[in-house]
């Protein structure tokens, strides 16, 4: 058994991600809250997993940790250093380190320019190599992820999307990056191509030392590939820890009831029956105290008073519900 202390590799704290609501003359009328102080720590050699529905922020939250999405409050440490007011040459130096694998891997190629091109411009821009040693890098990592070298003289329109998703791949990893954020990255592919994909994420996990937050709606995956999991709610993490533990003892009724959707055959869910109805408040007008209250069947006056902060009551397992016993 490894009792080695956990190295932080990335370290989130009160992090804050808004949208302004502006009416028909441009004045800002609300706030949309994306993402609502969150603090996270994320471990050396993990996969920490993002779970929750559709405009929950865990998308937010990975592209406001790169800075596709400026924060309006919080801070966040990647190998410790603060990603705050850093000069072009910083962000550039850790924009190496620190990257992110978009939901749809075409839209991050140019499509006017064949695989070689596509995966030479990161070390044209980050690094002094010159051509011939650009190109046996790429070479090799593209030899990493999977692919013939007949590949670099096409277009991304003439390979299929889950080869698109190894290009995608093969772009990051000829940076030697540390930490990977993977958004959606199996959504929109047939099921005997997600599961050739998830084995190349373990594979290049080992082979190049990498840590991965696997951003993703699908718990079955997310079971499969992390060790750790984070649940969101309308911006906010409800419930935190190995994932085994959330698998067999959810704590937080949202938790439960994404749990309880899960598809089973011949077994017995968590819980007996579906009861999530509805959709989520608008973030725009969240209620007061929990967010989760207006859904939630447990949910009780006290529920209305406070927003309830993560509690660690439990081993390996942090809740935010005033309730959770």
């Amino acid at each position: 058994m490894n009792t080695a202390p956990k190295q932080t590799i990335l370290r989130i704290s009160k992090l804050k991600k808004f949208f302004a609501i502006r009416n028909a003359w441009k004045r800002r009328i609300g706030w949309l809250k994306a993402v609502d102080d969150i603090s996270l720590e994320v471990y050396r050699g993990e996969i920490l997993g993002i779970v929750g529905e559709s405009g929950c922020g865990k998308s937010t939250l990975g592209k406001t940790l790169m800075g596709i999405h400026k924060s309006n409050g919080g801070e966040v440490v990647f190998e410790d250093r603060p990603l705050v007011n850093l000069t072009r040459q910083e962000s550039r130096q850790l924009s190496r380190q620190l990257q992110y694998s978009y939901q749809d891997p075409g839209a991050s190629l140019d499509p006017r320019w064949k695989i070689r091109r596509s995966l030479h411009e990161p070390l044209v821009i980050h690094s002094g190599l010159d051509y011939q040693e650009r190109d046996e890098r790429v070479k090799s990592i593209l030899d990493a992820v999977g692919l013939p070298q007949g590949h670099l003289e096409l277009y991304p329109h003439e390979i299929s999307g889950g080869q698109q998703r190894r290009v995608g791949l093969a772009r990051i990893l000829t940076l030697h990056p540390s930490l990977i954020i993977l958004d959606e990255p199996t959504s929109g592919l047939d099921v005997s191509v997600q599961a050739t994909i998830l084995s190349l994420f373990l594979d290049l996990k080992k082979q190049f030392d990498l840590t991965y937050m696997f951003i993703s709606h699908d718990l079955s995956v997310i079971r499969m590939l992390c060790d750790r999991v984070a649940v969101m709610y309308l911006g906010k993490i409800v419930e935190l820890g190995e994932t085994e533990t959330i698998f067999n003892h959810p704590r937080h009724p949202y938790t439960q009831s994404l749990l309880a959707a899960i598809p089973v055959i011949g077994g017995k869910r968590i819980t007996d029956n579906f009861w999530l109805e509805g959709e989520p408040p608008n973030p725009s007008a969240l209620p007061s105290g929990c967010r989760f209250r207006t859904r939630c069947p447990n949910a009780l006056a006290i529920c209305a008073e406070s927003d309830p902060p993560l509690r660690s009551d439990w081993p390996h397992q942090q809740v935010a519900c005033t309730l959770a016993e």
